[in-house]
């Protein structure tokens, strides 16, 4: 099948991105796989793909495809990618553009510069108790020294992440802390690491993600979101409630209170079209 696609980016965290609205396309994991390599395929951190919704008041369907063809639930960058390929293709006038994930319903709103703002909902701050806190006690002692080991909190936002303060981040093993947690058997559905640098700026932070899935990527919306929840959360409150977050090619912005929804923004940019024999 020959198919046809678009190539985006938000901040380098980059996507091939397809219009399904027909329902005749259909991927597999290896095909997936193929499609993300780098060297032998088109390369990309996740395929966004667009499906009709049969939910009322719902625009469109948002399914997210990680680059080794595991599914995923939530994509920060991804959505405002979405909503600027569904703008500029002529797909909805909406605004804002309301789509349904895996996690649920997310709004999208596109601002006149381009750069698009996300309604990611609430956080679930109750992730960790709920849903991955080992059963028994020699489990839960283990989990307590990795805890120790590498102090943070874990939450989802759409996606799971585990979040932690560090210092230098551009010089600390970043795949290797990150490995050593996600295959410590506390996460079986995989955990996306974020490491939060807070300098003297209560409203600004420099962040580095490894997803799950997917390894290092130059940008993460959705970890952007998990790192300022958790300074603004803690007990001291270490960030203000609108935080400029840093990645190595540029920037987003978070805004969140407690109790509330949090929200995204920052650009979405094209980059090629293009097709591929599938």
């Amino acid at each position: 099948m020959l198919i046809k696609f678009t190539k985006m980016h938000g901040l380098g965290n980059d996507f091939m991105v397809v219009d399904n609205l027909a329902g005749d396309i259909t991927f597999n994991t290896g095909q997936i796989a193929n499609l993300a390599n780098r060297h032998f395929g088109i390369g990309f951190d996740q395929l966004l793909v667009v499906e009709k919704s049969n939910t009322k008041d719902i625009d469109f369907r948002f399914v997210i495809y990680n680059a080794d063809g595991s599914e995923g639930a939530q994509c920060g960058n991804g959505a405002r990618c979405f909503a600027r390929f569904v703008s500029e293709n002529g797909l909805s006038n909406n605004n804002p553009i309301v789509v349904e994930t895996r996690f649920g319903i997310i709004s999208l709103h596109l601002n006149v510069d381009n750069t698009v703002r996300v309604d990611m909902g609430k956080p679930n701050l109750k992730y960790e108790m709920d849903d991955i806190m080992p059963a028994q006690e020699k489990s839960r002692k283990r989990y307590k020294t990795l805890k120790e080991m590498h102090e943070g909190i874990v939450l989802s936002v759409g996606n799971p992440h585990y979040v932690m303060i560090k210092k230098d981040i551009w010089n600390i093993d970043v795949k290797g802390i990150a490995k050593e947690i996600q295959d410590s058997g506390f996460f079986p559905d995989g955990i996306n690491v974020g490491f939060m640098q807070i300098d003297d700026d209560k409203s600004r932070i420099q962040l580095r993600v490894y997803e799950r899935g997917v390894g290092e990527t130059l940008s993460c919306g959705s970890g952007a979101c998990a790192a300022v929840i958790y300074g603004v959360i803690r007990p001291l409150g270490w960030l203000n409630s609108k935080v400029r977050v840093d990645f190595e090619r540029g920037d987003v912005q978070v805004e969140y209170k407690k109790g509330e929804h949090v929200f995204l923004s920052g650009p979405a940019e094209f980059v090629f079209k293009g097709q591929v024999e599938v």
